[in-house]
C-alpha cells in the first residue's frame, strides 16, 4: 500500500549545483506548483479558501470567496506535504535510544518524540541522525563515540526494514521514499570524531556519514581554520560530505564559505535578528549564504525559535525574506533533549506548521523548496561537485603536525 502511494509522488529535477527546480523527475508528471492565493488579515487570519484544497495538486487551486478554517489549512498542508515530504535536517534518535533495553519504532514508541508511524503522519521522508556527542570528549574516545553511535543507527536501521532505509545521496534518498520508506542519513557528526586525521574522515565518509560540523576542534576556533582546517573543508569537497556550521566561530564561517567549492549547511540555526541565540544567525551571515547558495535548517526549539508555531514561521519568513526562499528549511531537532514550541511537539506536526506558512503567503513552490526540495538540492551539489574534484585530486594525505605544527 505505501508503494502505491509513492507511485503519486514527484521528486527534485536533478540538475547542476544550484539548481532549485522541483516537482519535474516523478513518474505521475505533475506540473510544478504555482503560488498558492492568499491574502494577509488581522488574527485569525482569513486566507481566501482554495478550490479543491484536499487535492495533491499544490498549485493548480483557484480562489473562492469562502474562507478557510482552519481544517481547511491543516487539509491542505497534508496535501501538500504528501507530494513534498519532509527532509527532517536533525534528530537526536541515535543519542535517545542509547540506554533503550527494547524499542519498536515500526509499531510506535512513547518514550522518543519520533518513529515511523508519527514520520508518517508528519509525512516526513528523510531524516538526518545526529551523531553528536553530548560530553566533551576528543581523540581516541570521540571517534570510538561516534562508532557506537553509528554502529546503533545502523542496527535501528536494519531492525525496521519496512519503515527506515540507509542511504547516503539524493537518488538513494528518493528511492527509499518511493518504496515507502523513510530515508535514513548519517549525520551531522561533531569534528572531533575526526581524531585530527584525515584518514579517518575517509573511513567514516565510507561508512556513511554524510555531514560534519566544524566546531569545538583546534583547528576550526575562534580563529578560524588553521591549515589543517583548510585541507578538512577541501577533503571533504572530494568526499562529498556536507560542512555544517552550526555553532561555529564567525572566523570559522567566513573561511569556509571563501574556501568550500560545494555548498554548506547550517543544521540548526535560525534568525538571530529575532531570538539573540548564540547559533543563531545574523542578518548578514544570512545574506552570505543566500549569495552562496547554502541552506539554513531552522530548528523547532523554543529556545532557539520561540515557545509558538507562529515564532517558528516568524524566523522561516525572516531567513526566506534574507536568504532566499532556496536557501530554507527544517530541522526538527527532535529527541535531543530540548523542549519544542506549542503545536510541535512530535515529528507527526509538521501539518501544523505548513498550515500556518499557508496563511503567511507562501507558495506550493516555495513550501516544497522548504520541505524537501533545497536539502535535496543541496545533496546533489555536494555529489556533483565531488565527482568533478576527484578527476584532478588525489586523497589528501596532509597531517595536523605538519600544517600546524
Amino acid at each position: 500500500m505505501a508503494g502505491l502511494q509513492d507511485e503519486r509522488n514527484t521528486t527534485v529535477d536533478e540538475g547542476p549545483p544550484g539548481s532549485s527546480a522541483v516537482g519535474r523527475e516523478g513518474p505521475a508528471g505533475l506540473p510544478e506548483p504555482e503560488p498558492l492565493p492568499v491574502r494577509p488579515a488581522p488574527e485569525p487570519p482569513a486566507v481566501e479558501r482554495i478550490a479543491g484544497a484536499g487535492s495533491a495538486g499544490a498549485g493548480s487551486a483557484e480562489a473562492s470567496d469562502a474562507p478557510l478554517t482552519p481544517d481547511d489549512l491543516l487539509e491542505r498542508a497534508h496535501a501538500i506535504l504528501a507530494e513534498h515530504p519532509v527532509a527532517d535536517g536533525y534528530s537526536g534518535l541515535p543519542w535517545a535510544l542509547r540506554h533503550f533495553p527494547w524499542y519498536d519504532l515500526e509499531l510506535g514508541e512513547k518514550a522518543v518524540d519520533t518513529d515511523v508511524p508519527r514520520m508518517r503522519r508528519g509525512h516526513v521522508a528523510a531524516l538526518f541522525c545526529s551523531l553528536h556527542l553530548p560530553d566533551r570528549l576528543s581523540g581516541d574516545q570521540a571517534v570510538g563515540a561516534t562508532l557506537e553511535q553509528l554502529d546503533l543507527v545502523r542496527a535501528v536501521v536494519d531492525a525496521h526494514p519496512e519503515g527506515l532505509r540507509l542511504t547516503r545521496s539524493a537518488g538513494e534518498t528518493t528511492d527509499a521514499r518511493h518504496c515507502g520508506r523513510v530515508a535514513v542519513l548519517l549525520g551531522p557528526a561533531g569534528a572531533s570524531a575526526l581524531g585530527d586525521s584525515l584518514g579517518v574522515l575517509r573511513c567514516l565518509h565510507t561508512l556513511g556519514v554524510k555531514v560534519f560540523t566544524l566546531s569545538g576542534v583546534s583547528w576550526a576556533g575562534e580563529a578560524g581554520l588553521t591549515r589543517f582546517g583548510e585541507e578538512v573543508v577541501r577533503e571533504m569537497n572530494r568526499l562529498g560530505v556536507l560542512v555544517d556550521l552550526s555553532g561555529a566561530s564567525d572566523a570559522t564561517i567566513r573561511r569556509t564559505f571563501d574556501l568550500s567549492r560545494a555548498p554548506v549547511l547550517f543544521a540548526r540555526s535560525a534568525a538571530r535578528a529575532l531570538r539573540p541565540h548564540p547559533a543563531n544567525l545574523p542578518d548578514e551571515v544570512l545574506a552570505e549564504l543566500g549569495t552562496a547558495q547554502g541552506l539554513c535548517l531552522v530548528p523547532l526549539t523554543a529556545e532557539q525559535t520561540g515557545p509558538s508555531v507562529r515564532d517558528v514561521a516568524d524566523h522561516l519568513d525572516h531567513v526566506r525574506a534574507v536568504a532566499g526562499p532556496e536557501c530554507v528549511g527544517l530541522s526538527g531537532t527532535y529527541d535531543s533533549g530540548t523542549a519544542h514550541p506549542q503545536e510541535l511537539a512530535d515529528a507527526s506536526c509538521y501539518p501544523h506548521l505548513v498550515a500556518e506558512l499557508l496563511t503567511r503567503g507562501w507558495t506550493g513552490e516555495q513550501l516544497a523548496l522548504l520541505t524537501w526540495g533545497n536539502v535535496q538540492r543541496v545533496l546533489r551539489a555536494a555529489d556533483f561537485t565531488a565527482k568533478a574534484i576527484q578527476e584532478r585530486r588525489e586523497p589528501s594525505t596532509a597531517r595536523i603536525t605538519e600544517l600546524d605544527g
